[in-house]
């Protein structure tokens, strides 16, 4: 069983969580002002690399509570969680490695 660490509630398992996709997406100024393929490109498209990703998750079953994580989609281990609204951590290459294991 994969256990995720929430930062408001510590390490619990999986099946208590939900993706909420890509994570630090900004919402544009003035939606009105974009063509429908560039609203179409906010909306739907996310980066899918083969490494990596900040996500958005949510402790569903838990406190209920938005986070964020920084997970290998590789191996699907996570390098850290932390709370919404804190700017992306940076990640060593050590950790990276880790991750990657």
């Amino acid at each position: 069983m994969l256990l995720i660490k929430c930062p408001y509630c510590g390490d619990r398992a999986e099946v208590e969580f939900a993706n909420g996709g890509e994570a630090h997406i900004a919402r544009p100024a003035d939606p009105s002002t974009l063509s429908d393929e560039e609203w179409a490109q906010y909306l739907y498209m996310r980066d899918n690399p083969k490494g990596l990703i900040a996500e958005r998750w949510r402790h569903a079953h838990g406190c209920g509570r938005f986070f964020n994580a920084i997970r290998d989609t590789r191996t699907d281990r996570f390098v850290t969680t932390y709370e919404m609204g804190q700017p992306r951590p940076v990640v060593t290459p050590e950790q990276a490695a880790e991750a990657a294991r």
